[in-house]
């Protein structure tokens, strides 16, 4: 018998990504949620390189990485709701746009929203500038993947959990329906999809999280 553990926390927008995956492949699995500011001897053991959530643990076999973790169970349980096109250069072009959104755009979305004053303008620009970009990816498609729900949208899910809570605290317009109409019509389709609202955390709970982090970070 198979058995799957998930190291996780219950606000990581990197951690969402595979229960998502894993809900939408009828994986049954363990959720250990971990304390970051004393993590477990069990997370150290798994993940010693990087000391951080998520990692997955497939019969006391660890994989670290988000990104890395969903192909790892695309291509493990592949024969239930494929992740991934099975075209080379479609699988090729959603990890580019995958890692593009990682060390990209959501970097710049956080920045903007926890910057202030100038910092604050000069982020919005870029933030601006890689939106456009993932804007152009859904023109004339319902999903980043395609006709259904697939491998980049999971990349992308943050950007529909976050913006609202995000928008809420800061009074900011993040996701617009007049400036980026493609992202605001498919975020609504990704929420309403069962298996993204069972996993779906109480909403103001997350809002106070991101308010104690901005009050932080304004200090």
């Amino acid at each position: 018998m198979e058995k799957v553990k998930l190291f996780a926390t219950w606000s990581s927008p990197f951690v969402k990504r595979i229960v998502w995956a894993l809900k939408l492949k009828n994986i049954e699995c363990e959720i250990i949620y971990e304390d970051l500011a004393n993590k477990s001897p069990e997370l150290l053991k798994y993940n010693p390189i990087h000391k951080k959530v998520p990692v997955l643990v497939h019969n006391e076999i660890a994989v670290c990485e988000s990104l890395v973790i969903l192909e790892y169970i695309d291509e493990t349980w592949n024969d239930v709701y494929p992740l991934l096109p099975e075209d080379p250069l479609e699988r090729a072009n959603e990890r580019f746009w995958a890692k593009f959104g990682d060390e990209q755009v959501l970097p710049s979305f956080f920045g903007y929203v926890m910057k202030q004053g100038k910092d604050q303008e000069e982020a919005k620009e870029t933030m601006s500038a890689h939106l456009k970009r993932v804007e152009q990816l859904l023109s004339e498609k319902k999903f980043f993947s395609g006709d259904r729900l697939g491998f980049l949208d999971l990349a992308f899910g943050w950007l529909a959990e976050n913006s609202r809570p995000l928008e809420v605290i800061t009074g900011l317009k993040l996701v617009d329906e007049d400036s980026l109409p493609n992202i605001y019509t498919w975020k609504d389709k990704f929420l309403s999809i069962p298996s993204i609202q069972e996993c779906w955390p109480d909403q103001e709970t997350l809002i106070a999280k991101y308010q104690k982090m901005k009050e932080s970070e304004s200090k």
